[in-house]
């Protein structure tokens, strides 16, 4: 079994008799294991139903320029991005540690800081990102003045959930599921009520650079994942609730996106959605259900932080997060998000890549998470082989970094196959690279 990153202590709430266990404040403190795969599965689907899921399945459209091209992308990503997905949840479930602090069996203690730091990053992005989206739809619903209101709002509530992160997860599968389930229905049957229309083909790129979006998209949680998988009763439930709530999910809303581009000749996917007869009402509640996204990367940025710093206070940490993400969120726009999924991705997929490499093929699923973990030189070398090749296949579109790669690309002679693309060539190279690797120094270690 995984070292563990303590001694268990007492957990906060669980000695008072008829209360809740509830997330341990610090992070050497035992956490509880009431979730169970209902538990799961609703939390993570909660999170897959998302107003990102329309504008994401809208730009993979984009990029294949046909519904069934896009169609077919969305399930291939999806279900590399789902299982790369479960796999990370068994990292919580068995060591049950936090995400970024179980990736200590896999850096060490100080090399696990530099994914800490970029997940730290990107999930006060993502946090941001959705206040934003909620804000937008509140907006297209109710009017521009409504804006400000709905930030502050959902920047609030998205801070309580962060501080009460498992009755978080009790109320999701209680209640908003089904309400989700409902508004779902209500969309997809008046979107496909709509008559057909021509995608535009002036922003095509492919049926890989689109399945590129869609792993990026469901890969984003995977540095999440262990967060809430530490609280799993068993591995099964954590892998299974995770993998199969948020691909079926992701499949769902990318899908959505697509068909409002089809049907209703969609550029802004949000205000198309909400001129539909009681569409207004069904973006109304996927617009509160937003909050949950808003919700998970606030909390997963406290775990992130307490890699860092463990004796920490989560709320404190929670209610900072909240509010720096909350301000972001009052004075920015989407801007380049395609850019952004692009990125993520080509971090973030052979990262966890490697990492599920190891944990199954080399490691025996035996990680030290402890303060005293050590670097292992392997997976840092896979990691950035890794991210080498997605750069290599397809680097994205911000305009400096892309044309450096491209350059790169000239200049050592190679031209990318049509057929291959940057998050399939990224978990290819990393993992195997990380099982070779892993092997020959686990080999060297034992004749040594």
């Amino acid at each position: 079994m995984a070292t563990s990153t303590s001694a268990p202590t007492t957990v906060e709430g669980s000695s008072a008799p008829g209360r809740r266990p509830e997330a341990p404040i610090v992070l050497t403190t035992e956490p509880p294991r009431p979730l169970r795969f209902l538990d799961q599965f609703a939390m993570w689907a909660n999170l897959g139903i998302s107003l990102f899921g329309p504008l994401t399945g809208a730009l993979i459209a984009a990029t294949t320029g046909s519904v069934w091209l896009a169609i077919g992308a969305i399930v291939v990503g999806c279900t590399l991005g789902a299982g790369l997905l479960g796999t990370s949840a068994l990292f919580g479930a068995t060591t049950g540690a936090p995400a970024m602090v179980s990736l200590r069996g896999l850096l060490g203690r100080r090399g696990s800081i530099a994914p800490t730091v970029l997940n730290i990053g990107q999930n006060i992005g993502w946090a941001t990102m959705e206040i934003i989206v909620i804000a937008t739809a509140a907006s297209a619903i109710l009017g521009d003045q409504w804006r400000w209101p709905f930030v502050l709002v959902a920047g609030a509530v998205a801070t309580l959930m962060a501080v009460k992160p498992l009755g978080s997860v009790r109320l999701l599968r209680k209640v908003m599921v089904w309400l989700v389930l409902i508004a779902s229905v209500v969309l997809f049957v008046q979107v496909l009520s709509q008559p057909r229309q021509a995608i535009p083909q002036d922003a095509v790129l492919g049926f890989w650079p689109a399945v590129d979006l869609a792993v990026a998209g469901v890969v984003s949680f995977a540095p999440l994942a262990a967060d809430y998988s530490r609280h799993s009763q068993t591995r099964k439930a954590a892998f299974w609730g995770s993998s199969l709530g948020y691909g079926l999910a992701a499949v769902a809303y990318y899908t959505l996106g697509v068909l409002a581009v089809a049907h209703l000749g969609a550029t802004d996917v949000i205000a198309a959605l909400v001129a539909l007869p009681a569409g207004a009402i069904a973006l109304g509640i996927l617009l509160t259900d937003e909050v949950d996204e808003a919700f998970a990367n606030i909390y997963s940025t406290t775990m992130s932080v307490q890699n860092i710093a463990p004796n920490l206070d989560r709320r404190i940490v929670a209610v900072a997060i909240g509010v720096i993400a909350t301000l972001l969120a009052g004075f920015l726009d989407f801007g380049q998000y395609q850019s952004f999924l692009f990125l993520i991705g080509s971090v973030f997929v052979p990262l966890f890549a490697v990492a599920a490499a190891d944990f199954l093929l080399v490691s025996g699923q035996r990680w030290d998470v402890s303060p005293t973990a050590r670097l292992r030189w392997a997976p840092p070398v896979a990691w950035a082989a890794g991210f080498v090749a997605y750069q290599l296949v397809y680097p994205g579109t911000v305009p400096v970094w892309a044309d450096f790669w491209y350059a790169v690309d000239a200049a050592i002679g190679f031209t990318p196959p049509t057929w291959l693309g940057s998050s399939v060539a990224a978990i290819a190279v990393s993992a195997v690279l990380m099982v070779v690797l892993g092997r020959l120094s686990r080999r060297r270690i034992a004749g040594a």
